[in-house]
């Protein structure tokens, strides 16, 4: 139970992919333009994540170490495909929105990297959790950098949202009366907002650290 919840810990914080591993940047930059489009990239990759490494790590050993790779993305790209066809016959308005970036979540260096590093060489339930809580982390930093862009960019919250609940507006935080401020929402705004994450995670860590 120790060694699941330090699993959990790693994914959600230590080893956190978006700020403490810095991969799989080019869906976190792209489309982090609102909240609601970042938490279901996000959920998308929990799910490609959790069942690929139950996959993996169910079949590990009758895949040849030297054919791994191929294998591997092999099994990522067929799950992959399922979440592509599921988005868009239950959420075609947001699939259009999403669009490649859901395909490309076969070459997003954090499902591989976890496939390879911890599926390929622990047990199918330490490797699902794995999964989840990776894809959690990567999640919570997610919907954080879309908040923080939707919400200095335009002043709203939940853009989108009808896409996903039919009926749902989003929400006029700062009034109809904020002009916005673009660079929240062009790629160099990503690049500033998740800079200073970054910061504020290695600020906290190395408080943690100085305690005595």
């Amino acid at each position: 139970m120790s060694h699941l919840m330090e699993s959990v810990r790693n994914g959600l914080w230590r080893q956190n992919p978006g700020l403490a591993q810095i991969l799989g940047l080019c869906p976190i930059l792209a489309i982090s333009t609102n909240m609601v489009n970042a938490v279901s990239l996000g959920l998308a990759t929990v799910m490609a994540m959790a069942v690929s490494n139950l996959v993996i790590s169910g079949l590990r050993r009758w895949i040849a170490y030297e054919i791994r790779i191929p294998v591997f993305i092999l099994i990522i790209a067929a799950l992959v495909t399922v979440l592509d066809l599921a988005f868009n016959a239950f959420f075609h308005s947001l699939y259009l929105v999403l669009g490649i970036f859901i395909p490309l979540i076969t070459t997003n260096c954090i499902v591989l990297a976890r496939a390879e590093a911890y599926a390929a060489k622990n047990g199918v339930l330490e490797s699902t959790l794995d999964g989840i809580a990776m894809g959690l982390g990567l999640v919570w930093v997610l919907a954080l950098l879309g908040a923080l862009r939707e919400l200095i960019g335009n002043g709203t919250l939940f853009s989108g949202i009808d896409m996903v609940i039919p009926g749902l507006s989003p929400i006029s935080v700062l009034g109809d009366a904020y002009p916005g401020f673009l660079l929240a929402s062009l790629p160099p705004g990503a690049f500033f907002i998740l800079g200073g994450l970054i910061a504020g995670y290695n600020a906290i860590n190395a408080r943690r650290a100085a305690r005595p």
